[in-house]
């Protein structure tokens, strides 16, 4: 007794001491420094010294229903789970001294300390966890992998709900969940299994199962550690060393692929977060804290890494880490992420701890911050507003006259605009949206801040919109996107990655573009010419430091300008000069700005490297200074201003230039692309402002410090100065050259090029080369002479990506090398390039269609070659579209009489995408879309000989991937063909990938095979199967000869276009049927030649080939010829008097087997598939011969009916509203969409035309009953289905309702086969059926409620209420009340009925269904068919008679058709008050069971 009163004497004072404390905190009492070392916190105060809590009140008011307005003190339970962040678990609790020298201070050492200054009452764990009771809530394990985490989840769920002290549906939860190195760690071991794709779907199990699970829950999500502070903890300790060294190894740098693995694992998790997915619920959310991420490491005094956090075994937190970890993850909660990033430092002996604010009061989530664009780590990214603006200038008049001297130059004399440069001027990146890495390789050339002309000066700020507000006639600019050479970049010369070495190659460029352009009067028309360039050379001048001297950097300018100088007339030249790039490694150096540092390292390696005040960063500093003041003395040697008409003027705004910053003093990253290296839109727009600034500025008062995080007033010419400011009219002196003039005449240098060291040509030893005496009528007489036009359509291979890339660089395989390209490239001759195009020219020098040079297909060098990058076989009928029209009205082309020659050549990206939608990119889709391809030149164009190029065989690629030892870029390929790389050997599903590869080749071989294309003597296709089978070429090291690919490893590099054309040409020359069907890309390959007895180009005809024919399709089609199958003599009015012809629209609802899930499945990977167009009830594909459904037959009936559903997949379900899964409860959903497309359709009369609807469900229902009883009861079933028909009764007029009767399931039990989809997935779809053991209680239950199902539908469709109006009907169709097991001959289940998963239907199966449907809709009620008849007949399908041309209803069941006078009798069923028959019907249905059984005999029914 007294142990217990002195316990309660302790429980009651501290429960008034909490309570005091509360009251005092809300009243804002404040405690004196004296009595407690600090002061309590005001509104958003920063602690700098001992804690004591935040002057916020510990209870709100209320609490609060929604995450985002969630108050610390309203957390009831802190809980964490994932990486524990340590080996040995610190046992301490309590609070952590935070300094040593003053032991009465103290900090918090974990959330729930910091929360329970909030509140108290808050349950948590806590660091030691050996003092605490709930040890449960701390889910973390040492070294956690994500694989770990749905377990964790589940475990902490259980745990949650257990604890007596929770409230779990009403207390707020905070869970923090620590995602540590393992996987990373471990991902040279597995790349597949800890692909960054992999590892974030685990952890998207695991949140996931909190977001189902968990009531009021906010979630933080610390994202895993940098890569480079594992590197500095590898150089310390042997922790990660040994379980670690396949991304960081001791002493050694970080090397780009463990760069680049690492921002995948965050490029992807940050992918997951911000879409959403977590947010769609007002009581939950998920926030991703990057605490770990941006984790510095500073250096001690005597220069080491200060470790003071970490454990001696690497990357292990001890105490004081841990501390410091959870409270910064505190601050990181009650301060915006995006405008402050939280920085982990290790030297911090006391933490920084924010409070809440009175305007921001709630722990921060990505829906409550009101102070952000954008939904990542940073607002970042191409802002667009602020890019444009309002000019002002009066003075906008040309001079009365043209004027003579480039010292009387006016804006709007300017009539012609150029650049050159490097990638800044080219626009890489600048429309790029945020986080888009890869769309930084777009040049958004019309965005270019020196030349991009896209929109105008209101929404894009550029020279050349500003110089239109001046002379809109202004030619030259650059629009959209493109590389130099394609026409929209028409005078924007400057190349992506150009270094000033390079700069010859684009004035040569221009002054050829500016000489023979017709828009442009080359020797009177004024020019503005802008030229940047400078930046690629300091990025990789510390690797050749001769190579980026100052001087061979200034000769190759001087060397450009000379040439302008000599041969350019009228030209106002800006030299910018370069910018100052040091201030650029602050975006690299400062964690605040969340920006891609490794690939910043590629980039601009020797700028981002060096540390600060090293020796090398002094280097390149005075390099830097060197580069601008040497480039200042070449302009200033006057050595441009010999002439009146030519200038040239340094613009200096960006030499001193500075990292524009935003509120918060961070670098303000909108003004750069995703990767933080190139400008964004917005940062072009301040650079467009900054030039045209220094144009209008007098020499010797330029501005050379421009800040671009300003705003940028344009200024104008004014009547005093009305000129682009000279040397001579700002009287200004050169300091370099008191006289101004030169002596030195500027010489143009020329450039050599290194000839390439590969034999690309090839020699034709063929004598005879001439053309027939006339020209062939017949294209099985055309000799390669005759061959007059070509052209091409095909993918990426045909476009020629990479072909001409040089080794490593990868960012070159985006060009389009088409004058390449092996089958329709014409660069140079035969002699030194082979392709197709040139071994005919060789015949015919006059052919004409071939593709030349680089680019994409605006273009015109492209001509014919109609290829997209990319394509896949669905885009091969647009792309014949354009290539018909080009033929068609082209001069050089006489589209009747010319003989053509088309290649087409598809189908690697859709067998690389195959796994990512097995219907989409099904081998039967794949050849539809050839085939209507392969039709419209077959209808459109005479003339033809058409290659169809087989399928390249893809599987041998893996080899590329597979070796480490390659210099190949695993990460890119596998997202160019993942579904091909990332199979594991031996798995099934790279047996589906390789059954796959082989069912697109053989699908075409049977489309070519079935003749279709032989009909004329004009036309023909001859299908190349050159490539059937390939070997990757091996070295004789073993390794894979990569000079075969581009730099890739994917697409195909020169060498190996060059035998391909070889082998193609071969192919051509080759008899059909006797075709090489290997290609051998080592082999010396010499081309073949015509002979005498054979001079022509080979097709079936002239190889004496007998096509095989269409395969004899073995179908499941039905023969139907019935006499009555016409439609009424007027459209019925009375649902009862409606003949099969009447019906204009079909419509089904239901579940799986209603979208024919599986129906032509071969494999368990092709069970998810909907073959819809075979379903029973809905499906119309081909006719009723091949395919039997209920719109097929009614087709026989009425050949334009509306609604059937066709093909596979979901794109063309048009009234097939059934949904996979499906249960009763879905039902009234599927009806009012259903409802919805109707009235919406344009195809039908919705009041007028008379429609079927199927509906079958249950079986799902069934098979989850025993998980919930009450909710898949039979009544719930009935309600369900009742709510359905009612609002079709209500909505749709004119309808004929097919309510099928659920089977009876028992009987699935009998399907057994030795399969995985049998033996495993069977029970798993349906166990609360197919688990239960024999004559179990479970067993006879579910067979019971089973029965239940059918006799409560029964009534409900009995009962009359949907036989009260003329127009509409629901008749119960009863086939499968009685479900019989198809068997075999050896009287076991014949499986042929089912699909490979021994539960849903096969093709034969579901045609089966289709037959019962049909013929119960033709039989009377209370005689129809109660069971089905599963045994294969071709002419089992019933017809209308005379006596009864109608579909049955209830009412017309009654009488005889033709007796319309007598009065029909309605039938009822009567229920008792729970809806079950009566005793009478119960009764009956027995009667008529038995009479089935015994019709049927024993073996055949299903026992219950």
């Amino acid at each position: 007794m007294r142990c217990q009163t002195a316990g309660l004497l302790v429980l009651t004072l501290s429960l008034q001491l909490i309570q005091g404390l509360a009251e005092d905190l809300a009243e804002g009492k404040q405690m004196s420094d004296k009595e407690n070392g600090a002061n309590v916190l005001g509104d958003g105060e920063t602690f700098m010294g001992h804690w004591v809590g935040c002057g916020e009140e510990m209870f709100s008011n209320s609490p609060s229903d929604s995450v985002h307005a969630l108050r610390p003190s309203q957390i009831k339970v802190v809980v964490k789970l994932g990486d524990a962040l340590t080996v040995d678990p610190p046992q301490l609790s309590g609070h952590l001294s935070s300094n040593e020298k003053d032991p009465g201070s103290w900090m918090p050492d974990s959330l729930p300390d910091i929360l329970k200054s909030f509140n108290p009452g808050v349950i948590g764990y806590s660091l030691g966890n050996g003092n605490h009771a709930n040890t449960s809530l701390d889910q973390s394990v040492v070294r956690a992998k994500d694989g770990e985490l749905p377990r964790l989840a589940q475990k902490l769920v259980t745990s949650l709900k257990n604890n007596r002290l929770i409230d779990f549906q009403k207390d707020w939860k905070l869970i923090t969940i620590f995602l540590g190195i393992a996987d990373m760690c471990a991902y040279c071991t597995d790349e597949e299994f800890y692909s960054a794709e992999r590892v974030v779907l685990r952890i998207k199990e695991a949140l996931d199962i909190l977001h189902r699970e968990i009531p009021r829950a906010y979630v933080n999500l610390v994202e895993m550690p940098d890569i480079n502070l594992l590197h500095q903890l590898a150089n310390r300790a042997t922790g990660p060393r040994g379980w670690c060294e396949c991304l960081v190894k001791p002493h050694e740098t970080v090397d780009l692929s463990a760069q680049i693995v690492n921002w995948d694992y965050q490029n992807t998790l940050q992918e997951l977060i911000y879409s959403g997915i977590y947010d769609k619920r007002n009581d939950f959310t998920v926030v991703l804290r990057p605490v770990l991420k941006n984790m510095e490491i500073p250096l001690t005094e005597d220069g080491k890494p200060n470790l003071s956090c970490f454990t001696q075994n690497g990357f292990q937190f001890n105490v004081k880490g841990h501390a410091l970890l959870d409270s910064s993850l505190w601050n990181n909660m009650i301060q915006p992420s995006v405008d402050r990033i939280e920085v982990l430092e290790c030297t911090a002996t006391v933490p920084q701890l924010h409070c809440p604010s009175q305007e921001r009061p709630y722990l921060f989530t990505d829906q409550n911050r009101d102070y952000g664009s954008s939904r990542g780590m940073e607002a970042r990214g191409p802002s667009q507003q602020g890019s444009g603006n309002k000019l002002t200038c009066t003075e906008r008049d040309p001079s009365d006259a043209v004027p003579v001297s480039v010292h009387k130059l006016r804006p709007a004399d300017i009539k012609v605009i150029a650049a050159l440069g490097d990638s800044i001027t080219s626009g890489n990146g600048a429309g790029a949206r945020p986080n888009n890495l890869f769309d930084v390789l777009t040049q958004y050339r019309g965005l270019s801040w020196s030349i991009g002309g896209d929109e105008n000066i209101t929404t894009v700020t550029t020279l050349t919109n500003i110089l239109r507000e001046f002379n809109p006639s202004l030619v030259g600019y650059s629009t959209g996107t493109g590389h130099e050479d394609t026409p929209q970049a028409f005078l924007n010369q400057a190349v992506t990655g150009a270094e000033s070495g390079e700069l010859m190659s684009q004035v040569k460029s221009l002054v050829k573009l500016l000489s023979n352009d017709a828009r442009i009067n080359f020797q009177e028309d004024w020019k503005i010419i802008t030229l940047f360039i400078g930046g690629n050379d300091l990025c990789e001048c510390c690797k050749d430091p001769s190579k980026y001297s100052p001087e061979n950097f200034t000769n190759s300018i001087q060397n450009a300008l000379d040439l302008l100088h000599n041969e350019v007339p009228r030209t106002f030249v800006n030299l910018v000069t370069v910018l100052n790039i040091l201030p650029l490694r602050e975006l690299f150096t400062n964690t605040g700005v969340n920006c891609p540092r490794f690939l910043l390292k590629v980039l601009c390696e020797c700028v981002i490297n060096p540390q600060d005040n090293s020796i090398q960063l002094e280097k390149l500093q005075a390099l830097n200074r060197k580069y601008q003041e040497r480039t200042h003395k070449l302009v200033e040697s006057g050595r441009y201003d010999t002439r009146e008409d030519f200038t040239v003027v340094i613009q200096p705004f960006l030499e001193n230039i500075e990292i524009p910053r935003n509120k918060d003093g961070l670098p303000d990253s909108t003004y750069f692309s995703p990767d933080c290296f190139h400008f964004s839109l917005k940062g072009h727009s301040q650079a467009a402002r900054g030039l045209w600034n220094n144009l209008l500025e007098p020499l010797g008062e330029k501005n050379a410090n421009q800040t671009f995080d300003g705003h940028i007033n344009i200024s104008c010419p004014s009547k005093e100065q009305p000129y682009l400011r000279t040397y001579r009219n700002s009287n200004f002196t050169y300091p370099n050259n008191p006289g101004q003039l030169t002596t030195v005449a500027p010489k143009t240098t020329e450039t050599t090029t290194v000839p390439s060291q590969e034999i690309f040509g090839s020699q034709l030893l063929c004598k005879d080369r001439a053309p027939s005496d006339v020209i062939p009528n017949s294209v099985h007489s055309l000799r390669p002479a005759d061959v007059k036009v070509i052209g091409a359509v095909g993918d990426s291979l045909t476009a020629g990506n990479g072909i001409g890339s040089k080794p490593h660089d990868v960012l070159d395989v985006l060009t389009q090398y088409r004058g390449l390209s092996f089958s329709i490239g014409g660069d140079e001759s035969l002699r030194s390039s082979t392709t197709l195009p040139n071994i005919l020219r060789e015949f015919n020098p006059s052919l004409t269609g071939f593709s030349t040079g680089k680019g994409n297909l605006e273009n015109p060098k492209t001509f014919l070659n109609q290829a997209v990058a990319g394509a896949i076989a669905a885009d091969l009928p647009d792309q014949v579209r354009r290539l018909v029209s080009i033929m068609k009205n082209h001069p050089k082309i006489d589209f009747q009489n010319d003989w053509k020659v088309i290649n087409m050549f598809i189908g690697g990206n859709d067998i690389c995408n195959y796994c990512t939608d097995l219907a989409y990119y099904s081998p039967i889709n794949f050849t539809r879309h050839i085939e209507e391809a392969l039709d419209i030149l077959h209808k459109e164009v005479p003339r033809a000989f058409v290659n169809l190029i087989e399928v390249l065989e893809l599987i041998p690629l893996r080899r590329l991937h597979q070796d480490t030892q390659l210099s190949c870029p695993r990460i890119l390929v596998r997202m160019l063909c993942n579904c091909v790389v990332k199979p594991n050997e031996n798995s099934p599903e790279l047996q589906m990938m390789i059954e796959a590869n082989k069912a697109y080749q053989q699908s075409i071989q049977k489309l070519v095979e079935s003749g279709k294309y032989d009909s004329g003597e004009n036309f023909t296709v001859v299908l190349q199967p050159f490539l059937r089978h390939m070997e990757v070429p091996i070295l004789d090291n073993g390794h894979p000869d990569v000079s075969y690919f581009a730099p890739d490893c994917f697409h195909l590099s020169r060498k190996f276009h060059v035998q391909m054309s070889r082998s193609l040409w071969n192919s051509m020359l080759q008899p059909v049927g006797k075709k090489s069907d290997f290609q051998n890309v080592t082999a010396n390959i010499s081309l073949n030649c015509p002979t005498q007895d054979q001079p022509f180009l080979r097709t079936f005809k002239n190889s004496n080939y007998t096509y095989q024919g269409p395969d004899p399709l073995e179908n499941w089609g039905s023969n139907l010829s019935c006499s009555e199958n016409l439609t009424s003599e007027t459209k019925p009015t009375s649902v009862h008097r409606l003949r099969p012809a009447d019906i204009n629209v079909v419509a089904a609802m239901g579940d799986s087997l209603t979208v024919g899930f599986g129906a032509k499945a071969k494999t368990l990977l092709q069970m998810k598939i909907q073959y819809q167009g075979v379903a029973w009830s809905i499906g119309g594909d081909k006719s009723l011969e091949i395919v039997t459904t209920l719109p097929n037959i009614l087709k026989k009936f009425n050949p334009n009916i509306y609604g059937f559903a066709t093909g596979i997949g979901k794109n063309m379900s048009n009234f097939n509203v059934a949904v996979p899964g499906s249960m009763s409860h879905d039902m009234p959903k599927q009806a009012r969409t259903l409802v919805q497309l109707m009235k919406n359709s344009s195809e039908i009369n919705f009041k007028q035309d008379w429609k079927v609807i199927t509906l079958f469900i249950g079986a799902n229902d069934l098979c989850e009953y025993c998980m919930n009883k009450e909710v898949y009861s039979a009544d719930s079933y009935v309600k369900h289905i009742e709510e359905a028909l009612d609002i079709l009764h209500q909505q749709v007029p004119r309808a004929f309702i097919n309510m099928v009767q659920i089977l009876e399931m028992s009987g699935l039990r009998r399907l057994k086969k030795n399969t995985i989809g049998c033996a495993l997935l069977q029970k798993h779809i349906c166990p609360c059926f197919l688990n239960p053991r024999e004559n179990s209680p479970e067993l006879h239950e579910i067979m019971r409620v089973n029965k239940d199902y059918q006799t409560k539908l029964t009534a409900l469709i009995y009962s009359g209420k949907y036989d009260m109006n003329e127009e509409f009907t629901v008749v119960l169709q009863p086939y499968f009340t009685n479900t019989i097991v198809p068997l075999n001959s050896t009287g076991q289940p014949d499986l042929s009925f089912f699909s490979v998963d021994c539960f849903h239907l096969s093709e034969r199966g579901q045609a089966e269904m289709a037959i019962g449907l049909w013929n119960n809709m033709l039989e009377p009620t209370g005689h129809k068919q109660n069971y089905n008849n599963f045994t294969h007949d071709r002419t089992k399908l019933k017809c209308p008679t005379s006596d009864a041309p109608y579909l049955f209803t209830h009412r017309n069941s009654a009488i005889k058709p033709e007796n319309t006078s007598t009065k029909p009798t309605l039938t009822t069923v009567t229920t008792t008050a729970k809806g079950v028959p009566t005793a009478e019907q119960r009764v009956w249905l027995v009667v008529l069971t038995a009479t089935v059984a015994a019709i049927l005999g024993q073996h055949w029914s299903w026992s219950f």
